[in-house]
């Protein structure tokens, strides 16, 4: 990428791209159901809807009032977002459901940018959106996590040809949308067995007196309904093309 200006860089961010060939999109949602459904690829990829997750609470946890104290992600893709304020209340409740759904709603806002041919400012809004984490990080892993994700997806956005943007921008989108999904089954196959008694959902259930299958069930019809949203987002980049 060739930048002359402030003014360059403004017309390339807010520039709209050529519309992908279908295939891409196609062959990209393919490499996303794959990604998710792959254990070896999922173990590695789950980081990136780890960091979506946990952004999700962080982000409700400041629009709400609530004090962000420090995020944590780890090893084994689990993470931390701790924050303080009223431990009860609709406060309480937005930060505790803003978890499981951010994946898969930022997968919806990354499909209505790329709708728009807008593959470089989604590229770059998720540098901004990774750097603002990294300043609420709070161990030694999250920082090399957020550091080298970031370091890829801005290689990408600054050295990569358009082409190899596009692919990475929509495989990256279809992997949020599908692997939203998938942590709300790993969710409640751990419940079954017992093994996560705090987790978002028990919390929910604690503070509602509401079952906490219940608040899984909310997160499963939130992240279905944000993966049929994006795919239909998504998927007006090749339709036209297809009865053209």
């Amino acid at each position: 990428m060739q930048i002359d200006g402030v003014t360059d860089l403004w017309d390339t961010l807010l520039g709209a791209q050529p519309d992908p060939p279908g295939l891409l999109v196609l062959l990209t949602a393919l490499a996303g159901v794959l990604a998710v459904a792959f254990r070896p690829v999922w173990r590695v990829a789950r980081n990136a809807v780890t960091i979506a997750h946990e952004g999700g609470h962080a982000l409700m946890a400041l629009l709400t009032g609530r004090r962000l104290r420090g995020i944590r992600l780890e090893f084994d893709t689990s993470g931390l977002t701790l924050s303080s304020g009223r431990p009860t209340g609709p406060g309480m409740m937005l930060t505790l459901l803003g978890g499981y759904i951010a994946p898969s709603l930022v997968g919806v806002l990354g499909a209505w940018l790329l709708g728009g041919n807008r593959i470089t400012l989604l590229l770059w809004i998720a540098i901004v959106l990774l750097l603002l984490m990294l300043i609420n990080v709070r161990n030694a892993f999250g920082v090399v996590s957020l550091l080298v994700t970031g370091a890829i997806v801005f290689a990408v956005s600054w050295f990569a040809d358009p082409e190899v943007q596009a692919v990475f921008a929509y495989a990256g989108v279809w992997f949020l949308l599908f692997g939203g999904v998938r942590p709300v089954f790993e969710l409640q196959s751990l419940r079954k067995r017992g093994r996560m008694r705090e987790s978002d959902a028990d919390q929910l259930a604690h503070l509602t007196h509401v079952p906490a299958l219940f608040w899984v069930g909310v997160f499963l019809a939130v992240n279905l309904a944000a993966l049929v949203i994006g795919a239909f987002l998504l998927a007006g980049q090749w339709l036209p093309a297809s009865t053209g």
